[in-house]
């Protein structure tokens, strides 16, 4: 929430993906609540928290491919907050402003919900140092691009080794939300939305490595000075 605007999960899940996957973990009734519950509000996150029944059992491999989960989309809600609180977004022509505040949204309410999912068993949030790519227009743009191809291809890797169906199902909601925001990003650089036939999948490792070459993940937090505070991203 930025300039006192509420926002609440039916405007940023348009598409009604992320109410899906929570209707796959918590019940219909649950996800019908909180169609209009304000995002990161008290209500929200109290219904989010009670134990879903799906995930009560879940296995050492589940956990191990979730917080992972976790960690990237820990990774793009950061991304996306640091470009907007930095002002970068804000200088954009209206459409990419648009579009690069809707995935920020959605991003951070993936955390939220993974996050709620794991419950104490969640992992420590990382420390993140972008090393300037959120700091201009164009390498924004493009490395958000190459981040959301990486999604995709991950997700489509990893949804298949999950061992709880409900969990599956869950994953599928964003495999397809995140497969809309690639899309999106391409247009946005003006490039064919979908590229190819088929997407190659990444396993774990592949990703984990990839990401190891970017050093977006660090072991301490980055000191710098800025222009307002971000907002929270989990």
């Amino acid at each position: 929430m930025t300039g006192g605007t509420v926002l609440r999960l039916e405007d940023v899940d348009r598409d009604e993906a992320l109410l899906e996957t929570i209707a796959a973990l918590h019940g219909d009734t649950r996800a019908d609540f909180l169609r209009k519950a304000v995002l990161g509000s008290a209500g929200m996150l109290a219904l989010l928290g009670a134990p879903p029944s799906a995930s009560a059992a879940m296995s050492a491999t589940d956990l191990d491919i979730l917080n992972f989960g976790l960690r990237f989309e820990r990774l793009q809600a950061s991304f996306y907050t640091e470009a907007e609180s930095m002002g970068v977004v804000g200088k954009m022509a209206p459409r990419k402003q648009e579009w690069a505040r809707t995935l920020g949204a959605h991003e951070r309410a993936h955390v939220r919900i993974v996050k709620e999912i794991l419950g104490d068993r969640a992992g420590p949030r990382p420390f993140f140092d972008f090393h300037g790519v959120t700091e201009s227009e164009d390498s924004f743009t493009r490395t958000a691009v190459a981040m959301e191809d990486l999604t995709v291809a991950l997700l489509t890797g990893i949804t298949p080794r999950m061992r709880d169906r409900a969990l599956v199902a869950a994953l599928f909601g964003l495999l397809t939300t995140e497969a809309r925001h690639a899309a999106w990003a391409r247009s946005i650089v003006r490039t064919t939305p979908a590229a190819n036939a088929f997407d190659e999948p990444r396993s774990l490792d592949g990703v984990h490595a990839l990401l190891g070459r970017t050093r977006f993940i660090v072991s301490a937090p980055r000191v710098r000075r800025r222009r307002r505070a971000p907002r929270m991203t989990g």
